[in-house]
Order: structure tokens, then sequence, then C-alpha cells
């Protein structure tokens, strides 16, 4: 966590920053007073959706970032997205590369990565941009999104983007839902921000219950007939080894 808020606060360009949990402890307010950063908790059901949703409702600039507590930015981050934003009459959302955190050490390329930028390659460029079916095309052989390096265009968006229910494919879910809305999915295929992987991590926990892959069927099923799901499901499933250490 701490790592996290030092990249948020060392951007090119700043932006206010809160905090939200649902599980409140001194060590979480600690931090927050430290840092001089505005902390509030969930008063209602607490969940990776119920709480990503209440951080959204908290926040009252135009544009939202949920950074997530393990990850961090690169300096540009900010300053990157808000250009690319600007740049577009309608956007809905914006999103850039990412790399992995391992053990401690910067991940760049790897065959997870490999797929999922050769997945956005389309969406690079403003060809396709404002394109529903160019992204829905994108999404309906997976998720190549990382929900941390998305930000949101608040008014163009729902007043909750995230729905309660799955525990691995929300932010996919999301994604599905927004592709079918007027406006421009924004991609900056450049790395600006690190995405941890780590045995305590909730999608590590998931893939070993066999949740992930019942969830990955339902988000195939809203784009392909079942009998394909089925088969892309059994496919998509060998990427889940990519998140153990």
């Amino acid at each position: 966590m701490e790592e996290c808020i030092r990249s948020l606060k060392e951007q090119t360009v700043s932006s206010e920053i809160l905090m939200v949990t649902s599980t409140p402890n001194d060590y979480i307010t600690e931090i927050a007073q430290r840092n001089d950063i505005p902390l509030y908790v969930n008063p209602g059901e607490g969940g990776i959706t119920q709480d990503w949703n209440f951080g959204y409702s908290m926040c009252k600039t135009p544009y939202i970032t949920i950074a997530h507590q393990d990850d961090v930015y690169r300096p540009d981050y900010a300053k990157t997205v808000l250009d690319r934003m600007k740049s577009s009459k309608q956007p809905l959302i914006c999103f850039t590369d990412y790399g992995e955190l391992r053990n401690g050490e910067e991940v760049l390329v790897n065959s997870l990565l490999k797929v999922k930028r050769t997945m956005l390659f389309p969406l690079r460029g403003k060809l396709f941009s404002n394109s529903r079916w160019m992204r829905r095309r994108v999404l309906s052989m997976g998720c190549p999104i990382c929900c941390p390096s998305v930000t949101f265009a608040r008014e163009n968006l729902p007043e909750q983007v995230f729905v309660k229910g799955f525990r691995s494919c929300e932010d996919w879910e999301a994604w599905e839902k927004l592709s079918k809305r007027k406006g421009a999915f924004l991609y900056c295929h450049k790395v600006l921000m690190l995405h941890r992987i780590h045995e305590g991590s909730e999608t590590s926990a998931i893939i070993g219950d066999n949740a992930r892959s019942d969830e990955e069927y339902q988000m195939f099923c809203k784009f392909w007939p079942e009998w394909i799901a089925r088969r892309l499901v059994r496919v998509y499933s060998k990427g889940q080894e990519s998140n153990a250490l």
C-alpha cells in the first residue's frame, strides 16, 4: 500500500487521492493520516465490486481511477491518460498497457502479456476507438484490459460501473457492458502501471477453487453459443497458470 500511494503522489500531474475500505483498522488509518489522504469506510456490504462502486461514488472529479493497493503507477500515467481523455469527444474509459511485479521484480514481457497486447492491437490507434463492433470482438476472446490501469470518464458512464456477483470476471463484465455504449475506448500501449502477482491475491484464491473458469464460461456466453464458449474456456483457462509464482 505504501508503494502504491507513493507512486500516486509522484505523478507528474497531481490529482485528488481518496482511500476507501470496508475493513478499517489502525494500520490503514495511520497510513491515510500520515499521507494526508481522506479515508472513507464503506458502511454497506463489503466485497470487490461493492468496494469499487463505493470508492467510485466517493469521487466527484470528471475522471476516476480505481487504484488497487498492490499496484504501482509510472509517473506519467495521469498525464498520459488525461491527454487521451481530452482528445476524445466522448470518452468512456482510457486504459494503458501494464507490466507485472513478481517477487519485487518488474516483468514486462511474458506469454500472457504478449497475448493481451496482441488482442488489444486493433485499439491502439484512433481508427477503432469508437467502434463498438471492434471492442466487442476484442472482448469476445477474453479480457485483455487490466482493471487498475483503467480511468473512467464519469459523465459518460452509469452511476455504478460494476455488478455484484462475480469474484474474478467483474471487470470483464463491466467492460462488456460498457462496450455497448456510444463513446470511445481509449488504449495507450505504453506500460504505465505495474500489477502485482502474489499468492495471497484474490485472483490466486479464485483460481484455486475453480470459480474463475465458471465465470469465464458465463462471460464467453455473452458473445458466443454455449458450445463455442465451452471450448474457449478450456483454452483461456490455461492462462490462469501465469498467475502462479
